[in-house]
């Protein structure tokens, strides 16, 4: 269950999107009225409506998901508060420049944020950041974890160079 509260705002960003492209005018209108005050401009026109409308949902439902879960007594992941900020700037950036560019930064910036966290955690303060997560369900040798924790940045910054690739050219 927590999977799904987690792909919440993706999952509205891109039912939101769908929407709002096929019913542009609507878009156009809607995107003007709610975020008219904080565009470069003032108006919003319907080819950039879709994206501006679902950036906006993402940013309330990853807003929404904080305070779901402050109001519920519970500590807020690292990450969240990771994802929040990236969506608040970039996305913050994308509704007034009416430009899509900077919220597909998003992903990737985040992934780059893992890895490097990975990267500096076993370089720079010798703690091993997977080991730290995954130690106490398994007993590896420390050479192991330093390559799994390897593996991950790897990983991190592959997905993150992925996501500049399909973002721009599909």
């Amino acid at each position: 269950m927590k999977i799904l509260f987690d792909f919440l705002p993706i999952v509205l960003f891109f039912g939101m999107f769908k929407y709002a492209e096929g019913h542009r005018d609507w878009a156009a209108s809607t995107a003007t009225d709610w975020l008219g005050f904080m565009v470069s401009g003032g108006l919003v026109g319907p080819a950039e409506a879709p994206v501006l409308l679902a950036t906006m949902v993402v940013i309330v439902a990853t807003l929404a998901q904080i305070l779901w879960i402050k109001a519920r007594g519970r500590k807020v992941d690292a990450m969240l508060w990771v994802s929040l900020s990236l969506v608040m700037v970039l996305g913050g950036a994308t509704i007034y420049f009416h430009s899509e560019s900077f919220i597909k930064w998003k992903p990737t910036v985040l992934y780059w944020v893992m890895g490097g966290a990975l990267l500096l955690g076993q370089l720079v303060f010798k703690k091993n950041g997977i080991k730290s997560l995954l130690g106490a369900q398994m007993v590896l040798p420390d050479s192991v974890w330093r390559t799994v924790n390897f593996s991950w940045v790897g990983f991190f910054s592959v997905m993150g160079f992925l996501n500049l690739w399909v973002a721009f050219n599909f």
